[in-house]
This record gives structure tokens, C-alpha cells and sequence, in this order.
């Protein structure tokens, strides 16, 4: 069979914490292969227990793109992930690797994957003062007529995201349509776990990212903290509830707004809510995706060398 001329791209995606990074990880050793993170949040400096960002010493030298790329003060668009992505892609085919674009951040997959430019929207400031006096319960009913498939997957508690989302639609009139891509020859490999399964890899994941310092780490992000060789300023809580989930409800315990275990009941009832959204979205957005328990991992593997090899 000739090959195609089309270069390839692994996407793997699926909701937290079904573990998708260490899949990305294994296959990137097996198949010479580079990560491109499609996470909304690990894109930021700082931000790192909080996303569960892999860490330098877990990468075991395997190259992984798109961590830290941001500092969390900046706003951060698709269209800016859009254009990083395609760039480190191209890169790393230069290198003759296969990329592996992972994660569970839908609208960064798509915008990779389907379409070829994503139009600007530059900041509606009238509007968004208009939307800051709704309620995040209101907001999230807006997108939901304006935009049914977006509302889907949004974290419907991030009121910068909610906001965000409808100053595009209303700007461009309507939901701009992605067509799907010849830019790649692409393998969609998903990652699903049954519902008691996955809520208990949540409680699992969440006591261990607590233990290790999450609260400590989001506190520090608000008084500022030393990254690297830069220093970042200070994020005020307002911004740090915007991240939503993990960096929402630490925020508030850190005010004395929720109690330590009301935080703790709050975050594993909405990371809950939010993987069951991902899921949805995701077997609507590609019916060719390819679904495997994270322990499938001979039978992935099985797959991607096939897929290679045609």
C-alpha cells in the first residue's frame, strides 16, 4: 500500500483521570515519539499539582510540549493554541518522531485536528462588563442557546471561559463550523473507565494531589511565587476561581469560604460532573476513535504499529 503523504498525528484523549499522559508517555518511548500537550490549564507556568502536569523527572527525557508556554496572568485563546500546536507538530516532524497530541482540553484537539484557521475574535470589553453582572448559572444557559455543542464540554463553573465563549459567538454570528482537516493522517485513541472506576481514580487522584501540597500551591500562586528563573506575580482570587475546578474551590477554602471537607466534596462532585461531560463530547466529536481500558495497552500498541506501518 503507498504510504500517505499526509504526516501522521496521534491524538490521544478521554476524560480525567483515565490516564492518558502516562499512555502518551509509554507510547512516545515505544514509537520514537514527542508529546504535545492538549491541556487548557497545564499550558500555564505554576500551575503544576493542580493539572497534574507530568514532571521533568517523569518524562525520563522524552520530549513534551506546550507545559508552561503561558504565564497565568495572560489570557491564553485557541486560536493561540491552534497556532503553537501546528508549529511544534511540523517540528517534530522534522525530527522524523511521531507526534502525540494528548490530552482532555476537546476544543484544543479540534482546533488541531479539524479546520485549517480559527477566525480572531479580539475582547468585547462592553460586553464582557455586561456579562460579569450575570450569575455563572446565567451564563452557562446563554452558551447553552448560542452554542449547544461548546456548553456541552465547558467547565460550566469557569465564568472567563463562559464569557469567553459567548463574545465568539455573538461576534461571529454564529458557531463557526471546523471541517475535518487533510493536514494529518490522524489516530484517535480514547481512554474509558467505568463510572465507579473513574470516581474512585478522582478520589484517588485528588487525596494524593492534596497531600503533595495542591493548597499550598495554589496559595502561592496568589501571593506569587518563584518559577524557574521568573518570578510570577500574584493571581488574585477572582482569577484564580476563573481556572475553574481544582484552583475554584482551593481558592475558596483559602477564604475561609468552604470548610476543608466541603472543598473536598465540592471538587469530587464536579471533576466527576465534568468527566462524564468530556466523555459525552468526545464520542460526539470523532465516531472513528478507537476506545480502550487504559489497560489495553498491548492491544494500543498493536494498533498504533499497524497504523505506522500502512
Amino acid at each position: 500500500m503507498t504510504k500517505s503523504l499526509q504526516p501522521n498525528l496521534l491524538v490521544i484523549l478521554g476524560p480525567t483521570a483515565t490516564g492518558k499522559s502516562d499512555l502518551a508517555f509509554f507510547l512516545a518511548q515505544k514509537f520514537d515519539g514527542e508529546v504535545i500537550s492538549a491541556d487548557s490549564r497545564q499550558v500555564y507556568r505554576g500551575m503544576d499539582l493542580g493539572t497534574g502536569k507530568i514532571t521533568k523527572e517523569e518524562m525520563q527525557g522524552i520530549p513534551h510540549h506546550l507545559l508552561d508556554s503561558v504565564n497565568p496572568c495572560e489570557q491564553f485563546s485557541v486560536a493561540q493554541y491552534q497556532e503553537l500546536a501546528t508549529q511544534v507538530i511540523a517540528e517534530v516532524h522534522s525530527r522524523s518522531h511521531l507526534p502525540i497530541l494528548c490530552g482532555g482540553t476537546g476544543q484544543y484537539i479540534k482546533a488541531v485536528t479539524r479546520g485549517s484557521e480559527l477566525p480572531p475574535v479580539p475582547p468585547n470589553e462592553a460586553l464582557r462588563a455586561e456579562l460579569e453582572t450575570w450569575e455563572t448559572a446565567d451564563l452557562a444557559a446563554e452558551l447553552e442557546r448560542l452554542d449547544p455543542d461548546r456548553h456541552q464540554i465547558i467547565d460550566r463553573d469557569n465564568r472567563r471561559r463562559l464569557v469567553r465563549a459567548i463574545e465568539i459567538v455573538k461576534a461571529l454570528g454564529k458557531v463557526p463550523e471546523l471541517r475535518e482537516s487533510a493536514r494529518y493522517r490522524t489516530l484517535t485513541i480514547g481512554l474509558m473507565l467505568d463510572a465507579e472506576t473513574l470516581r474512585d481514580r478522582i478520589h484517588v487522584r485528588l487525596v494524593g494531589r492534596l497531600n503533595q501540597g495542591m493548597l499550598q500551591e495554589v496559595e502561592e500562586l496568589h501571593t506569587g511565587l518563584t518559577h524557574g528563573v521568573s518570578k510570577l506575580a500574584g493571581l488574585s482570587w477572582e482569577r484564580l476561581e476563573a481556572f475553574g475546578l481544582e484552583y475554584k474551590y482551593c481558592a475558596q477554602h483559602l477564604q475561609g469560604r468552604l470548610t476543608e471537607a466541603q472543598m473536598i466534596q465540592k471538587l469530587e462532585t464536579e471533576i466527576w460532573r465534568y468527566a462524564k461531560r468530556q466523555m459525552t463530547w468526545f464520542k460526539k466529536f470523532n465516531t472513528d476513535t478507537h476506545w480502550y481500558h487504559p489497560e489495553q495497552r498491548e492491544a494500543i500498541t498493536e494498533l498504533v504499529s499497524q497504523w505506522l506501518q500502512h
